[in-house]
């Protein structure tokens, strides 16, 4: 049981994961909707354009989610032209997954968004912040 006292604080902390996340997704949002795609879109591009070549397998480890809720959205990403899907060379049973041209140029915007806010933060808070910044989100992720 949390502390009465802490309470306060650490819901202050559960807000600021919230409208830090709004506000750090807002710029690919924007984005993202034009085209009719969403966040696990994003999220489908941002990772297979970090590791070409990704199985479809490691995809479904990596973002933790069903292979129905990846589906749909990856075949909307080969369809239109921003990923390709293709037998792996060394086995045929293996998908592999690549950004195209189209795909590489939408990541790119959509990331560079983020790449913006978090330089500007990291430039503005300093090194020493920027490092606990990523201790405290290791953290988080590892818990």
């Amino acid at each position: 049981m949390v502390n009465p006292d802490r309470e306060q604080q650490l819901r202050h902390a559960i807000e600021l994961i919230f409208f830090s996340y709004r506000a750090f997704t807002s710029g690919p949002d924007a984005i993202l909707e034009k085209r009719g795609l969403n966040r696990v879109h994003h999220r489908i591009l941002y990772f297979v354009g970090r590791d070409p070549g990704l199985s479809v397998n490691t995809l479904f480890a990596v973002l933790q989610i069903s292979k129905q809720a990846l589906n749909q959205p990856l075949r909307q990403l080969i369809t239109m032209g921003l990923i390709k899907n293709d037998k792996s060379h060394t086995d045929g049973r293996v998908r592999e997954l690549r950004l195209t041209a189209a795909g590489r140029r939408l990541e790119a915007r959509l990331t560079g968004t983020q790449l913006l806010q978090l330089e500007s933060v990291f430039n503005e808070q300093g090194s020493k912040a920027e490092k606990y910044w990523h201790k405290i989100m290791q953290q988080l992720a590892d818990d």
